[in-house]
């Protein structure tokens, strides 16, 4: 298993930091298994939004705390919200990942998992649910090709379209950190790495509010 070594592509320095093909086939075929093992146990659903309506995507979670929405609002849980059990631990494949590219030694506590079937898609908005919204969300793509699009702060200002394959892994920092984004539509069929096809999206942020206790020392 090891990450394949790509030069970043960045976008105009607007803090949005794309690494194709960062996970070889067998990075993701082992990060595939340990989300396949998660889910086992906190199971996907798909949530109300507070409009009433439904989500397309289906959500689990990782970590201390998971985000999640209903008829309350949005915000993170640290019990699943069905099952009422905690969520299970992030895996370390997924921190490792972190540490190489969130440029931050603030660790992350939270990861949403979102499934993309046929038809699934995810309308542009900003990851603003967070404590700290200094802190970079990180996002891997494994399976089926998304076509992400990209904005800025401003929710009707110019977007550009970016294909994230399978590996792929991109960080929303600085600028690009309340960039609104979402996902056009997948291509199914783009991927064999998940059995049935569709798309996993894992994005790793930190929920609770940050304090020294979280930022790793040096060696001496």
């Amino acid at each position: 298993m090891t990450f394949v070594d790509q030069p970043r592509a960045d976008f105009q320095g607007s803090g949005f930091h794309l690494y194709p093909g960062y996970l070889d086939n067998d990075a993701q075929a082992h990060l595939r298994d340990e989300v396949v093992a998660a889910v086992a146990d906190a199971p996907f659903h798909k949530p109300a939004t507070p409009g009433g309506g439904r989500m397309s995507v289906e959500i689990t979670g990782m970590g201390a705390a998971s985000w999640t929405s209903d008829a309350k609002g949005y915000r993170y849980e640290t019990r699943h919200p069905v099952t009422g059990r905690a969520w299970p631990a992030i895996p370390q494949q997924l921190l490792d990942i972190w540490a190489a590219l969130a440029g931050t030694r603030i660790a992350p506590d939270s990861c949403l998992v979102n499934f993309y079937g046929p038809g699934a898609r995810m309308g542009l908005h900003q990851d603003r649910d967070e404590s700290d919204l200094s802190v970079p969300v990180l996002s891997v793509s494994l399976g089926d090709t998304a076509i992400f699009r990209l904005g800025g702060e401003a929710r009707r200002g110019p977007t550009r379209a970016v294909r994230l394959t399978s590996g792929d892994v991109c960080v929303l920092s600085g600028e690009a950190r309340l960039a609104f984004h979402g996902v056009d539509r997948i291509i199914p069929g783009s991927s064999k790495l998940l059995p049935g096809g569709g798309r996993l999206n894992l994005t790793l942020r930190r929920a609770a509010p940050t304090c020294s206790l979280d930022i790793a020392k040096p060696a001496p």
